[in-house]
């Protein structure tokens, strides 16, 4: 029975990963809820991911986003060629239908890795079944989800394979994904899954001073900058109060973590920035994607939104519509993650 080379989650993803090479299911009810939170969005193109609520918006909330302006989705290149040869590595992604985002983030991170990696034959597998079908019918681009990823490296005559996933954090989605991965251990020689964006002390550190880097020219100590997470009722939940205490260890002040569907809210963060003697306030995403909450639950013109919410408390707010994935220092992480799993495979 070939083996699985985990790269995270020590013992627990170790187990989840033999469970999953010898046809059993394991238990993902204790996995904490995932990142690709980005990474996850419930949209009608639902989210980023990095799905940290893993959950999907019903079929019939799609039709929203039709009235959307995305961009070119001839941009975007799906990464499901066929001849690739005996080595691949697959750069998995909640997804998002939001075309100019997806090129920017999704297809970037990707980009990044084929470009460190020339000798590897880089693909995409989504998990959300909602966004890939979206596409499909509104654009005509046929997206793999990881099973059918997973088929076509098997069909490719792939042996040796290495996964890396886009999520923001180690939660159920990327417990699903292992388990996965494992079900088709012995289509391959050699696999290796790489870790979430954050994982280690140094990620937080690394993604905060990006996301700092990337806003200095808003940081002038008369405006708040504000990231939005998408939040989840699971444990993963606290990568967000993790993050904060990031920004405040590095000394980034005006810096504040929020979620859309969890804790601190928006009504938690709002509070904390009216104790300080903020005329601005810049919204964020804190998620790989800029999809459906960046655009609507952020920066949309509905009562609700983060937006309006802050408007109303009398400050000036501007919206920044921007995936963490366009950022390079983020970009590279995920590659440095991807190496770490390569090296475990070379180490066999």
């Amino acid at each position: 029975m070939k083996r699985i080379l985990p790269v995270t989650m020590g013992l627990l993803l170790a187990l989840t990963l033999l469970a999953a090479c010898s046809g059993s299911t394991s238990d993902a009810g204790t996995a904490t809820d995932d990142a690709t939170q980005e990474t996850t969005e419930t949209m009608a193109d639902t989210a980023e991911g990095a799905t940290e609520s893993s959950t999907e918006p019903a079929a019939g909330e799609e039709a929203d986003e039709e009235n959307y302006n995305t961009g070119d989705a001839s941009l975007d290149n799906p990464r499901n060629a066929d001849n690739i040869g005996e080595d691949e590595l697959m750069v998995v992604s909640f997804g998002t239908s939001y075309n100019e985002s997806r090129y920017l983030t999704i297809g970037a991170i990707e980009q990044a890795i084929e470009n460190a990696f020339p000798y590897l034959s880089v693909r995409r597998g989504f998990t959300s079944q909602i966004i890939i079908d979206h596409v499909k019918s509104r654009d005509g681009v046929v997206i793999d989800n990881v099973s059918e990823a997973l088929d076509r490296a098997s069909k490719n005559g792939v042996k040796r394979l290495v996964v890396q996933p886009t999520h923001l954090m180690n939660g159920l989605e990327y417990h699903d994904l292992v388990d996965e991965v494992g079900n088709y251990a012995d289509a391959f020689e050699k696999v290796a899954i790489g870790e979430p964006l954050l994982t280690s002390d140094e990620d937080f550190e690394r993604v905060a001073q990006a996301i700092a880097d990337a806003t200095a020219e808003y940081d002038n100590g008369e405006t708040a900058i504000v990231l939005m997470g998408h939040g989840t009722e699971a444990d993963s939940n606290a990568v967000y109060t993790r993050m904060q205490q990031t920004f405040d260890k590095l000394g980034k002040e005006h810096y504040y973590v929020g979620t859309v569907e969890a804790t601190p809210s928006v009504d938690d963060v709002l509070a904390e920035v009216k104790k300080g003697n903020y005329k601005r306030v810049v919204l964020e995403p804190l998620m790989i994607v800029a999809g459906d909450h960046a655009n609507n639950d952020m920066a949309g013109d509905e009562d609700d939104s983060w937006k309006s919410i802050f408007e109303r408390e009398g400050y000036e707010v501007e919206c920044v519509l921007r995936g963490l994935g366009e950022l390079e220092p983020i970009q590279q992480l995920f590659v440095e993650h991807a190496q770490t799993a390569i090296d475990s495979l070379e180490k066999e």
